[in-house]
């Protein structure tokens, strides 16, 4: 990280103070406000709480080609680099995120999720996916926004790795839209940077201070054309989606990636 865009060891450390205040107060409203709530309440709590944490990081959110509403019943497709993803998308359009079962045993970060409603999966336990699907593709037709990271993995937005697409399967069980959204985070000169990162061994704790060691961070959240699930399967989806993602961010597509490499 470059010496300009580093903040003072005070500040780090008071931003970290702040930001393990305001888990604790999310934990909080969680655990004790959450369930008496209203579902629209819910969602202004969730934006609000969102936005207040990107204020203690210094993260602000640009938008592209945002729409004043999304579908009824709609899916997010997002690329995954960070744990800051989930609460750049609850800033904007509060959502139900659909995450691996391992992130609930994350320190506050996995609690909070827990406690607002993220839907877990148990990975290689077919009856948990069933069950999974079944209860995302219930949630679509009540209206609940739902988010996904079908990468299944994070990276540093300068590259993709290939969608899984067992995660579509709920948006075509309920006849949803798609709608994909590149994510990326820049600079305060606008270049790419890696400070968001929560990638390989790269632990919770690093990445934290990581970001609250950079003085400024824009994440901008690029919505894309919506994707129709008619007459698709799980499969041309997930190639769709994973197309116009890597469009977006200038990267290559893993599905063209691997085309590629066996001609």
């Amino acid at each position: 990280m470059k010496a300009a865009n580093r903040t003072p060891v005070v500040l780090r450390l008071l931003r970290l103070t702040r930001l393990v205040l305001h888990l604790l107060r999310g934990l909080a409203i969680a655990w004790l406000l959450y369930p008496k709530l209203s579902e629209e309440e819910r969602q202004v709590e969730k934006r609000r709480w969102s936005r207040t944490l990107l204020s203690i990081l210094a993260v602000s959110v640009r938008e592209r080609n945002a729409p004043k509403e999304l579908p009824d019943r709609c899916m997010l497709v997002l690329n995954h680099i960070s744990w800051v993803d989930i609460f750049v998308v609850d800033a904007r359009f509060p959502a139900t995120f659909i995450a691996k079962s391992e992130i609930r045993n994350w320190p506050m970060v996995g609690w909070l999720s827990t406690l607002v409603g993220t839907l877990y999966i148990e990975r290689g336990k077919r009856s948990e996916v069933r069950r999974a699907r079944q209860i995302i593709a219930a949630e679509i037709e009540r209206g609940t926004l739902i988010a996904v990271f079908p990468e299944g993995i994070t990276t540093f937005g300068r590259s993709l790795e290939r969608f899984h697409s067992a995660l579509f399967q709920p948006a075509i069980d309920a006849g949803a839209t798609l709608q994909p959204v590149a994510l990326r985070y820049l600079d305060s000169a606008g270049r790419h940077t890696d400070a968001a990162g929560y990638v390989g061994d790269t632990s919770l704790l690093e990445t934290i201070w990581t970001i609250v060691s950079t003085r400024h961070m824009v994440a901008e959240f690029n919505l894309l054309a919506p994707i129709s699930v008619r007459s698709q399967t799980r499969r041309s989806l997930a190639e769709r989606a994973e197309a116009a993602i890597a469009g977006a961010l200038g990267v290559p597509a893993p599905n063209a990636a691997s085309r590629a490499q066996h001609r």
